[in-house]
């Protein structure tokens, strides 16, 4: 079992809060475990020397000048497992990641691998080791002495300040609101007793405070360790970043293109709390952590928060937010119609309202879903409403759902309503007969589409009958009112509709669905069905692919089932999969599946439309909602998630009677289609107050990437009950990579203030194809049979025959892609890094190991070629040795992949353009050819296979090529930065040569 990670299990609950404090502990020393080449463990003592010169172990077996190593000849200090000792098979599974750490030192680069007891000891040794390697090279005051750092000096003028009355003490009182002022999200009992702690230990009793002691309280209340963790892994001095240090932060860790100093220095200015520090461009520890809290640095993609997706393809091809019973701000049976419930969803985005028209008791028809007859609304009042509120949150169409559940006099004064009040917004003209798609939602900004039934063609009255819709009537059954409302005869249900009121229907006319292969014959584009969630589930499990054919062209609606008198609600995932476009929820009722609409809709500026994903919308594709793996064509990812720490977590609901302590734990989720859902949850962190350190890494396989949404969920170990501490949903698209901080919410969605969890997030393609394996990151034992993509027969012989010639392009597009993919992770295991790395950070490596030898680095990039050679300049060690042809390795599979991508790419294009010249024929082949019932579903299916194939393959390959081209620009980028590139820079842009292709094993 894992052991629990907080940074209290330090011996004598000592945090580590600054390089000081982990000096000292490596002088006091402790045990770890000392990890061979033949997979055995030995618990040994380690120490740093008095001199801090060197690191020794006991007992050895060596002499004690050669059980030791010295900080001089130390290459790199890694954590985790990022050896090959570490990586064996034997060990990995014996302890985790975040204990492990590895020594790379001397001129053999050889490893030193360590197991500590806990996270907390890795850290404490890495962050120290890491020092007194730049100490060495800076050679800067030793720790705990000479001039006051930034930081300090910071926080006593801000004691100066306080001091009003210059005495150099100030009331306990005034120094808590201080520190608070500081740190908004921290409660006033822990500063409090943190003052009583330190008054104690220093014996210095009273109502007052001076300066040391001041000082002394901010350090260790308000220092976050993993945080300075993270800071002295990237500064290149001491406990601050200077800007150079920062931009190497942002560009390699957080993912950020196109950082300048200037842009750094911005930063250092806004966030650095020091007049020094932004004098001087210096972001200390108090900068940067208020920096990774800021919204600069959300872990939300800040490109989504506007409208950011191409909103000129057809409504049919977007997700439109949609709200059931809007008005009703409890459940169904015993709720109130209240109008602030359209206020609040048209406020979050919500473009599609439902609203069931009853009659009214002053002629007048009035809204309401509740059995009470005297928690109705006017319908007058309503309209006024949305029309005030429609365009609020979002430009982009809204769509009113009209169920009539009144009389055809009532109804006419409803489109007089209508019509006066919404004036210019209401959408009436006709549909376009000549088009097949609905128009776009930029074309109808602005507008009010009604959604209902129309009369017949051929009806001349005022009024007529016509087929009514199932939705609405369990609440007639309630009111007494459904006997008078059925036909004669017990057929489908008639009503009486007015002509006003059919008129205002225009591209959203609700039909009765009969079946798909009806609809594919005869419904027109601007006709709509309206679906329960039971039949809608029914076509989901039994038909998915029809129902996402289906959806292509037309809107479909769904709505929940009668049975969900709680007003409680479904998961939108099991529709949105099939494409359903309308999912209707009860906006009033908090829970996971609120959570997922919410997040899901917010991915494209909160407009309320998300476009689907190609898959779904292209005319000629294969896509079955309910596939178990890859899908063809499209890029399956990785999601590694490390979740590190919680900040100020307040305590779950109703555990007022419960002491203080939570004892969370973090449940990750992805939500998508079946073969994406899953879970993980970290360990619970013990006794671990409002700030707990999970410290815990999580991997998630991706293959619809458009279509997934992460959930954090905080929950609290010891509680029976109510163990809800808070969460958080965003769609995958949206993440961005890093360090990031995620912004706690209630069960209602909304904001916990200070609540966050700090995490890092990598993307990276998932290696090969075949099944993700729960491996470690970099696990590559055991060779595996490369898959290759294949076309499937139609059974129909001149489209096979055109479908037969992309069979060696598809090979060759695999082997060029898997090539590099392969070769990049050999060459940044051989890094020590994980394959979430970038090209950068691998070449920033090499040239630190190079520069902290002794002698000139002797290995140098030849940046005059386009393709830079990484050159030995005389003898070099075997770890150097192997690194440099791992890189030739991966120049020369993307050289190849670069050269060849185009002819490939052309090849598969225009085999799937063959195929598609067979589109438009393709039923009268098929009657030739005499294909019926299970044959021709088969020959159909294949059909869509192969184009979808043959285009999902052709796109890989040109994202391969970018990418490619993408790490030569990195190469040059690296080398010119770090001091080992030569010959100035070419332009990364190569010419196009061909070279054999040679299977890189797995």
């Amino acid at each position: 079992k894992k052991k629990t990670v907080s940074f209290s299990t330090m011996p004598n609950d000592r945090k580590i809060n600054s390089t000081a404090a982990c000096i000292s502990f490596m002088l006091e020393g402790c045990e770890l475990k000392k990890v061979r080449s033949n997979s055995r463990m030995y618990s040994r003592f380690f120490v740093l020397d008095a001199d801090m010169r060197s690191v020794r172990w006991e007992p050895s077996k060596k002499d004690s000048e050669k059980a030791k190593i010295e900080i001089k000849s130390v290459k790199e200090v890694r954590v985790g497992k990022k050896t090959p000792i570490l990586r064996s098979n034997g060990l990995s599974d014996q302890f985790p990641d975040e204990c492990a750490f590895s020594i790379i030192y001397g001129d053999n680069y050889e490893s030193l691998d360590l197991v500590a007891s806990s996270a907390d000891v890795v850290s404490a040794w890495v962050m120290g080791l890491r020092y007194l390697v730049s100490y060495g090279k800076h050679t800067p005051e030793a720790p705990g002495t000479g001039h006051p750092s930034l930081r300090t000096s910071w926080i006593s003028s801000v004691f100066d300040l306080a001091d009003l009355e210059k005495s150099g003490r100030i009331p306990v009182s005034r120094a808590v609101q201080l520190i608070k002022a500081l740190n908004p999200g921290m409660k006033v009992s822990t500063i409090e007793l943190k003052f009583k702690e330190l008054q104690k230990a220093s014996e210095r009793p009273g109502t007052e405070v001076a300066c040391d002691l001041f000082v002394e309280a901010y350090c260790e209340l308000c220092t976050r360790p993993e945080i300075f963790f993270l800071l002295v892994q990237f500064s290149s001095n001491k406990e601050y970043l200077g800007l150079k240090d920062l931009l190497m932060f942002l560009e390699v860790e957080q993912g950020m293109e196109g950082v300048t100093e200037e842009k750094c220095l911005e930063i250092v200015s806004k966030y650095e709390p020091s007049k020094e520090g932004r004098e001087k461009g210096y972001l200390a520890i108090d900068g940067f952590t208020r920096y990774l809290l800021s919204s600069d640095c959300s872990i939300f993609d800040p490109q989504h928060r506007k409208v950011c997706q191409d909103m000129a393809q057809p409504l049919s091809h977007y997700y439109i937010s949609s709200a059931h019973s809007a008005c009703l701000l409890e459940d169904n049976f015993w709720g109130r119609s209240d109008i602030s419930g359209y206020i609040s969803a048209l406020g979050l985005g919500c473009r599609s309202i439902e609203l069931v028209l009853w009659d009214g008791p002053d002629g007048e028809p009035v809204v309401y879903t509740s059995p009470s007859a005297a928690s109705c609304v006017p319908f007058r009042a309503v309209v006024g409403l949305i029309d005030q509120h429609a365009f609020a949150a979002s430009a982009y169409p809204l769509i009113l759902c009209l169920v009539v559940r009144c009389s055809a006099a009532q109804q006419r004064l409803a489109a007089q309503c209508l019509r006066k009040t919404l004036g210019e917004k209401l959408y009436l003209e006709p549909p376009n007969p000549a088009a097949s798609y609905l128009p776009s939602p930029e074309q109808l900004k602005g507008r009010i589409l009604i959604k209902g039934k129309k009369l017949p063609p051929g009806c001349e009255d005022s009024e007529g009958e016509v087929s009514d819709e199932e939705e609405g009537w369990e609440l007639a059954r309630r009111l007494g009112q459904e006997d008078r409302e059925v036909a004669e005869g017990g057929g489908p249900r008639r009503v009486r509709l007015s002509r006003e009121l059919s008129e205002l229907v225009s591209l959203c006319q609700a039909v009765p669905f009969q079946d798909f292969e009806s609809s594919r014959r005869g419904q027109r584009y601007w006709e709509m069905c309206s679906f329960s969630e039971v039949e809608a589930g029914r076509f989901a499990n039994e038909c998915p692919a029809e129902l996402v054919s289906y959806n292509k062209r037309f809107l479909s609606r769904v709505y929940p089932s009668p049975m969900r008198i709680d007003a409680s609600n479904m998961n939108p995932q099991d529709f949105w999969k099939c494409g359903c476009q309308m999912v209707a929820m009860n906006y009033q009722t908090p829970g996971l599946m609120m959570d997922l609409n919410a997040g899901w809709f917010r991915q494209n500026g909160a407009c309320g439309y998300v476009l689907r994903p190609a898959i779904m919308r292209e005319e000629v594709s294969y896509f079955s909602a309910n596939a178990k793996d890859s899908l063809p064509g499209v890029p399956a990812q990785l999601l590694h998630l490390k979740v590190i720490s919680g900040q100020n977590l307040p305590k779950p609901k109703g555990s007022g009677a419960k002491g203080e302590v939570v004892e969370p734990y973090v449940c990750a989720e992805i939500h998508g289609i079946p073969a994406d859902c899953a879970e993980h949850r970290t360990k619970t962190a013990l006794q671990s107050g409002d700030n707990p350190v999970f410290d815990e890494s999580l991997e998630f396989q991706i293959n619809l990437p458009e279509l997934a949404v992460l959930r954090f969920v905080v929950l609290d170990d010891d509680y029976i009950g109510d163990e809800f501490i808070a969460q958080y949903t965003i769609p995958f698209e949206c993440l961005q990579p890093g360090y990031r901080h995620v912004p706690l919410q209630s069960l209602a969605g909304e904001p916990l203030p200070h609540a966050t969890l700090f995490v890092h997030v990598a993307i990276t393609d998932r290696r090969g194809g075949g099944k993700g394996h729960r491996r470690g990151l970099a696990g590559r034992r055991g060779r595996r049979v490369r898959e290759y993509t294949s076309t499937k027969a139609t059974g129909i012989k001149a489209i096979d025959e055109v479908f037969r010639t992309a069979t060696q392009p598809l090979r060759e597009a695999t082997d060029l892609r898997e090539n590099v993919q392969n070769a990049l992770v050999s060459f940044k295991e051989l890094c020590g890094l994980t394959p979430a790395a970038n090209m950068k950070q691998c070449i920033l490596t090499v040239a630190a190991w190079l520069l902290h030898s002794d002698s000139a680095p002797s290995v140098t990039l030849n940046l005059a070629e386009q393709y830079p050679a990484m050159e030995a300049q005389g003898p070099i060690p075997d770890l150097l040795r192997k690194v440099l042809t791992a890189y030739e390795t991966m120049i020369q599979t993307s050289r190849t992949l670069i050269e060849s991508a185009d002819a490939v790419h052309s090849k598969l294009m225009q085999a799937q353009q063959a195929g598609m010249d067979f589109h438009k024929e393709l039923h009268r082949i098929e009657a030739k050819e005499g294909l019926r019932g299970r044959k021709l579903q088969k020959a159909l299916e294949s059909f869509a296979w192969n184009i979808t194939v043959l285009k999902g393959q052709a796109d890989l390959l040109k994202h391969a090529k970018a990418e490619a081209l993408d790490n030569l620009w990195q190469i040059h980028n690296a080398g010119q930065s770090c001091g080992i590139g030569r010959n100035g820079s070419a332009s990364p842009e190569p010419s196009r040569l061909r070279a054999p292709l040679e299977p890189i094993p797995e």
